[in-house]
């Protein structure tokens, strides 16, 4: 009979275990904004933070509010009261133009403000307190937003904040190798996010969830489909799809970018070539680019592989990698848009070394390409081995932005099957010293342009995302 107690005690403690094991799906993300348990932090925090003055009317500033509510609902037990005026116990939002007539920054701080960034302090006068949070811009007020739920998430002490963020590199994008069957190239996690038969009637809800997860850890652009492009995705029929999911990112700060298949103009647009140096071709990607941003306004740009793996490219015409890219970006520069080119290349008819090939065909290129291109290079130069030693073009190309491309989704370490924690693989590229100009040449300091000089940056990260409920398959 004991025997049978303890049996039925296990049994019942481990329904439990399973009950809250299901609760918790993997869908929230690291946004989980669960009451707070410790009462002492929990007392901290409603001492400080009972009401709310958010300043503005932007869809952006929209997204803040109700992040707000959804926030303290839950880490609090209740939302904060929305005020007309900044008092005690009251968290302050608004841009550093916008701020009310009684809270003074400190001198200097608006100047170190660049775009995106912001700036959170913990308010005193007497003894009540209060926090801030500001910045130049709708996009900046809600990283520091999120910055700000993400304290509160991990119970840190907000009684004496004064911190100021800046982003160090410009282009922050995550690219999906989504194919327009919603099939998804490297992909172990369902089927790709984007329905693009619902599309543009019907907006999934996670598309949302998508956008606030991004937002929240500062990324802003998004490349929708496959390095393997379909030229379809240029038509029309797809441009309307395309411009719902930027409608959709938009108020997050996130632009949408498409890669595109450098034969579009035979593909889809009835030329007999695509040589970046024909007139024809130029104009036809000149009329196209015109096409897109009058779907999408702000528009960011394109991602393009070519001669590389079977893909076409300039060099189909005896043209350079720079040809090609220059070609793209002269079209896309009266709207500020940009060219990310892909410096994976190798073919199976090349004789050298295929670890040296993008080196080859890019490094002599060095300073011709427009300036606003990005040569978009992996971190390594073979293909995203477990183990690898950094791309040589870091360090070789000063006179040419780089653009990283780390791998997220695990095509050789693992699959879905496996959890393996990729930061430390990330971090030691990025610490690794290229030695260009002496100690201190980090792989780091070559894609934020403070290495060389440059005026744009970037890093891209190739999505692990799906259908799957926790997103990741994982």
């Amino acid at each position: 009979m004991k025997k049978f107690r303890i049996l039925l005690q296990i049994l019942v403690l481990a329904s439990f275990a399973s009950a809250a094991h299901s609760a918790e799906d993997g869908y929230r993300l690291w946004l989980k904004y669960d009451k707070i348990s410790d009462a002492r932090v929990l007392a901290s925090y409603e001492n400080i933070l009972q009401n709310r003055f958010v300043v503005g009317q932007s869809a952006t500033i929209n997204v803040i509010k109700k992040e707000l509510d959804m926030a303290f609902s839950g880490l609090l037990g209740k939302p904060l009261s929305p005020v007309d005026e900044p008092g005690k116990s009251t968290l302050v939002i608004a841009k550093t133009d916008e701020l009310p007539s009684g809270i003074v920054l400190e001198k200097g701080i608006k100047d170190q403000l660049t775009r995106d960034g912001y700036f959170i302090k913990t308010q005193r006068e007497n003894n009540d307190s209060s926090i801030l949070i500001t910045a130049k811009d709708d996009t900046g007020l809600l990283y520091g937003t999120f910055h700000f739920l993400r304290l509160l998430q991990t119970h840190a002490d907000i009684t004496a904040l004064h911190m100021l963020s800046n982003p160090k590199i410009d282009l922050r994008v995550l690219n999906h190798w989504d194919n327009l069957d919603r099939t998804v190239e490297r992909g172990y996690a369902g089927f790709s996010l984007w329905d693009w038969q619902k599309l543009p009637d019907y907006l999934h809800p996670y598309y949302h969830d998508y956008a606030r997860a991004n937002a929240s850890i500062g990324l802003n652009g998004t490349v929708l489909n496959n390095v393997n492009a379909n030229a379809w995705i240029l038509q029309p029929l797809y441009l309307k799809k395309v411009a719902a999911l930027a409608d959709a990112f938009r108020p997050y700060g996130i632009r949408v970018y498409l890669s595109i298949r450098f034969s579009s103009p035979i593909d889809i647009g009835g030329l007999p070539v695509s040589d970046p140096l024909d007139k024809d071709v130029q104009k036809w990607w000149q009329d196209k680019v015109k096409e897109i941003y009058q779907y999408v306004p702000d528009f960011g740009g394109f991602l393009v592989k070519a001669n590389s793996e079977g893909q076409p490219g300039p060099g189909d015409y005896g043209r350079s990698h720079a040809d090609g890219a220059n070609m793209l970006a002269d079209a896309l520069k009266p709207y500020n848009g940009v060219v990310m080119w892909r410096a994976f290349v190798y073919d199976t008819n090349n004789k050298d070394d295929r670890a040296k090939q993008a080196y080859s065909e890019f490094k002599p290129l060095d300073g011709t390409f427009r300036d606003n291109v990005l040569v978009q290079v992996k971190n390594g130069p073979i293909d995203f081995q477990p183990r690898e030693p950094f791309h040589p073009m870091f360090g070789g190309m000063p006179s040419t932005p780089l653009m990283m491309e780390f791998q997220i989704t695990k095509e050789y370490l693992g699959f879905a099957t496996h959890n393996v924690y990729l930061a430390p693989l990330f971090e030691e590229v990025l610490r690794a010293d290229t030695y260009a100009q002496g100690k201190g040449s980090t792989v780091a300091k070559v894609i934020d342009g403070s290495l060389d000089g440059h005026k744009i940056s970037g890093i891209a990260g190739v999505a692990n995302t799906g259908t799957d409920r926790n997103w990741t398959g994982t």
